[in-house]
């Protein structure tokens, strides 16, 4: 991948639309996945006596296939609506990897379908994906406050702290990215934060998630003060 960075880069046609499908893809996906993870949260702290058979593996496996659905058909609407155009100026795509807007600039016709196709299905899935999430953790934090003991609080508190931070990483980044699009020299730094949240997010995920583990903290304080002491 850095070598890619530093060289010169070349994708065929159907390589590009191919990249760009599992690009949304994925994108679309992890909004609903951290949705449904929002969820998850929700019933371990509001109905934690029914949580085993609220999110049975039935249960579990209807909202990952639900969250791929959504993503598959997000991808197919980005995806679809890139093949009707024509790209006849320039071939040279300025990005890292073959995403909407840049390759909105490279067509010599009308871009006004994609356009309003792409604020339509990003704007459904930062919108349903935010409500959601937002409503779940105003419900959590109720739950929350009613606690008695300072104790619980903190154990239910530590129980959301690795989602938070997973979903303030990858929704910041991408917000950042596709709210500042109208911006000068925006462009430059949507390639900047696309590899944050591409690449850097996804690799901060499995460590977000596994400082949860007490015998993960305790190897990682073990492994920092031999690094730095």
């Amino acid at each position: 991948m850095l070598n890619n960075f530093v060289s010169e880069n070349i994708i065929s046609y159907v390589g590009c639309m191919t990249q760009l499908f599992f690009f949304c893809f994925f994108v679309n996906s992890e909004c609903y996945v951290l949705v449904s993870m929002a969820y998850d949260r929700y019933v371990a702290i509001c109905n934690p006596l029914l949580y085993m058979v609220t999110m049975s593996p039935q249960v579990c496996s209807l909202l990952v296939f639900g969250s791929y659905m959504a993503g598959f058909a997000g991808a197919m609407a980005h995806t679809g609506s890139m093949l009707r155009l024509t790209f006849c100026d320039s071939n040279i795509i300025d990005h890292y990897l073959c995403e909407v807007l840049p390759l909105l600039q490279l067509s010599c016709t009308s871009t006004r379908v994609n356009e309003l196709m792409f604020f339509i299905v990003v704007g459904v899935v930062i919108t349903t994906s935010s409500i959601s999430i937002f409503i779940s953790y105003a419900l959590i934090l109720s739950t929350i406050l009613r606690i008695p003991s300072a104790e619980g609080r903190s154990k239910a508190f530590s129980t959301c702290g690795s989602h938070i931070i997973a979903v303030a990483l990858f929704f910041g980044s991408g917000a950042f990215t596709y709210l500042t699009t109208s911006f000068p020299g925006s462009m430059n730094q949507g390639k900047y934060i696309s590899v944050f949240y591409t690449n850097v997010v996804p690799m901060l995920n499995p460590l977000i998630y596994s400082l949860r583990n007490k015998d993960v903290k305790l190897a990682l304080g073990l492994t920092l003060k031999r690094v730095l002491f």
